[in-house]
């Protein structure tokens, strides 16, 4: 189902609608504060296999998932005092930290590196937000993209080729292509991985505080 939601005020019907889809072991593509993203709930596991599948993505690679604030990251990560006064400047936004996981034996190991860590997101986008709320857990985060690893960020562009592929795609206009700034707090000081839509100097002068 292809619908289209208000980005601002997303209507309660198209939510709804996504997370049953989610609850269901569904796949869905929504919208984040960068790119739009393949999602499904962080506990399907046959929903996680058919997003490696769409990806045609090594399972190796671990995927990163999206929280609602601060409160719901604790429940999956360790978060230190330290990465705490920084993230909470800084969610929501376009970024993904990398954390120290918390629940190895809840989570899909599709979702835990080799160093047992996490990468999760808080984006500044209100559907997402809503999708999570809704749900009561996190979702996966995986990058919209076509064949040749191009972000695709035209909703009208990704119904005609994942329309057939996913069951819901939530069409929340044009997105930003930058990806998120990728921060990896089990280093000290954290360690830029990525330099993406997030503001660096930002971080840095947080840092110094």
């Amino acid at each position: 189902m292809y619908l289209k939601v208000h980005p601002v005020n997303p209507q309660g019907r198209h939510i709804t609608h996504a997370v049953e889809t989610l609850r269901n072991d569904g796949v869905i593509i929504y919208p984040t504060d960068t790119m739009y993203g393949i999602g499904c709930s962080v506990f399907s596991k046959k929903a996680i296999d058919r997003i490696y599948q769409i990806k045609n993505q090594s399972v190796t690679k671990p995927f990163s998932f999206v929280c609602s604030d601060l409160s719901h990251i604790s429940e999956y990560a360790l978060v230190s005092n330290p990465a705490y006064r920084i993230m909470k400047q800084l969610i929501p936004g376009p970024f993904t930290f990398i954390l120290p996981a918390s629940r190895l034996k809840q989570l899909p190991k599709s979702l835990i590196s080799k160093r047992k860590t996490v990468g999760i997101r808080v984006p500044d986008n209100q559907i997402s937000l809503a999708i999570v709320r809704e749900l009561g857990n996190p979702i996966l985060s995986a990058s919209v993209t076509d064949l040749n690893g191009e972000v695709i960020n035209n909703p009208e562009l990704i119904k005609e080729m994942f329309e057939n592929q996913v069951d819901t795609i939530l069409d929340g206009g044009i997105n930003v292509s930058a990806p998120s700034t990728v921060l990896d707090f089990t280093e000290d000081p954290p360690v830029v991985v990525r330099e993406g839509a997030g503001d660096i100097s930002e971080l840095l002068s947080l840092e110094k505080k």
